[in-house]
């Protein structure tokens, strides 16, 4: 049996996914696709909330992940932001929940912790342990990175004995 996890890290210009696969016996996951969902600064919101919902309908279509992790709200300090970080966040879930995925959600701290050791990693570091703990050939670019570290956060934590007791929360 085999686990497939839809990770995301949402944001309105450059959303990470990253697909990743661990089956039974097997130590490290396989990372089977991973990128960002590029929007031109050019495109309206609108047109950038459906450019994410589609990529990542094809992107489930084409790889059938079964479970969905995803980056949970961080606190900002612009309403503005917030919204438009929130509006990304509600195009991503769509896709999955429309999948029929179970959807956790990660804090950003929590996927640093679990990745790197430290809940105030920067991205490099981040993009780094990620490269190091899938043994990718090329450190991938920090959306994705983040994307591949929540995907790795959820398979650790989600079949950990001490998860049971702490789950991660469920959207």
């Amino acid at each position: 049996m085999s686990r497939r996890i839809l990770a995301i890290d949402p944001a309105i210009r450059n959303t990470g996914f990253a697909v990743l696969e661990q089956r039974d016996g097997q130590r490290t996951p396989t990372p089977l696709a991973y990128g960002t969902i590029k929007n031109k600064a050019s495109l309206r919101q609108s047109a950038c909330l459906l450019a994410i919902t589609e990529h990542l309908r094809e992107v489930i279509r084409t790889h059938q992940p079964n479970e969905c992790a995803v980056e949970g709200i961080i606190y900002v300090q612009s309403h503005r932001t917030a919204i438009t970080m929130g509006a990304a966040r509600a195009a991503a879930l769509i896709a999955a929940a429309e999948a029929g995925l179970e959807i956790r959600e990660y804090a950003p701290k929590r996927v640093k912790q679990s990745v790197v050791g430290r809940g105030a990693a920067d991205k490099d570091q981040v993009a780094f342990m990620v490269r190091a703990l899938l043994g990718l050939r090329e450190t991938p670019d920090h959306d994705a990175a983040d994307a591949l570290a929540i995907g790795l956060t959820h398979l650790t934590e989600s079949s950990s004995p001490a998860a049971k007791l702490n789950p991660p929360a469920s959207i």
